[in-house]
């Protein structure tokens, strides 16, 4: 019997080192993390009110729409607050007990009952929808509470009361973990001034973060404390990006609507991410070569010995060498 010709027996391990190697180049796609922030052409969020004026523990229907499909949301009725300066104080002037959370459909819409229940600040008063996590995103509506107590907004609320008197800095490093594609974070270090005549209790800070040309995405940060008129204090406020985020971002702080320090921030590409990639495509094509190998050894036909001939294993057999007769 004819044995099979070298080229044969190499061609079943190379079509299949080829068939491996086509869907690994679209698994090499996903080293490259998708953008954290949306288009900035797409529809704000808005949020509707069955009615703007309700009696205590009455049923108000909200409506939203543009929001994020599938996004969770929270829904809250807050005192001390309104569309143009938010909630002040954070959620500390909202009724929490009688939130509501609701998640948006397909389209971004969604329809939930809440309750009117009054809040432990007085009005002005609104309904607050927000983001429970990922990309941040909130909308106040103004409504009034029939009954419950009016109070002007404190005067924290005025624009320019408090100030940036150092330099801001990012404290905090990577790790092997962000090396390997963990979320990456940072803590953002200032020293605030009180400029204005009145103390500023629990300030609520918003932090942006901004990856490229894209608009910066906000998130509320409430830090606990009093800052006295004229006086000043250290805060930190901790955050971090999503999970495989590279690149040049700037981070951004903002108080009563008034933006008050810009941050940059270069993240480094998580390298461990590609190097595992890296390897996992030599490896298994190293690894499916060698199987391939041994199965078409295995099943290659085997050509007789003649009689008196050597067996493979012989010194005769050994790398084709015929050694010399002894006399």
């Amino acid at each position: 019997m004819k044995s099979r010709p070298r080229g044969a027996a190499l061609a079943l391990p190379l079509i299949a080192l080829l068939a491996l190697l086509v869907p690994m180049t679209a698994l090499l796609a996903p080293l490259t993390p998708a953008r954290a922030h949306a288009d900035e052409n797409k529809t704000k969020p808005s949020v509707t009110l069955s009615t703007t004026e309700a009696a205590k523990g009455a049923d108000v229907t909200v409506t939203g729409q543009g929001w994020r499909p599938g996004a969770l949301l929270m829904l809250l009725v807050c005192g001390q607050s309104d569309p143009e300066h938010g909630v002040i104080g954070g959620t500390n002037s909202c009724a929490n007990a009688d939130g509501q959370a609701v998640t948006t459909d397909a389209k971004g819409s969604f329809s939930k009952v809440l309750s009117a229940a009054p809040p432990p600040k007085p009005c002005p008063c609104v309904v607050h929808v927000a983001t429970v996590q990922g990309e941040q995103a909130l909308v106040d509506s103004e409504l009034t509470i029939t009954g419950h107590p009016v109070a002007p907004l404190p005067s924290e609320a005025g624009e320019g009361k408090l100030a940036v008197l150092a330099e801001p800095r990012l404290d905090g490093s990577g790790s092997l973990l962000t090396w390997f594609g963990a979320p990456p974070a940072r803590t953002l270090v200032f020293t605030v001034g009180n400029l204005g005549a009145a103390p500023v209790k629990d300030p609520v800070f918003e932090l942006g973060t901004a990856h490229g040309v894209f608009a910066p995405q906000w998130e509320e940060r409430q830090w606990k404390g009093t800052i006295a008129p004229g006086g000043k204090a250290e805060i930190k406020l901790a955050f971090e990006l999503s999970p495989g985020a590279h690149g040049d971002y700037q981070i951004s702080l903002r108080y009563a609507k008034k933006l008050l320090a810009t941050e940059p921030w270069g993240v480094d590409r998580p390298w461990g991410v590609t190097l595992f990639w890296i390897l996992l495509c030599l490896v298994v094509p190293a690894a499916v070569f060698r199987i391939g190998m041994a199965v078409v050894d295995r099943l290659r036909p085997r050509t007789p010995r003649r009689p008196g001939e050597p067996g493979p294993t012989g010194p005769a057999r050994h790398r084709g060498v015929r050694l010399p007769e002894v006399t």
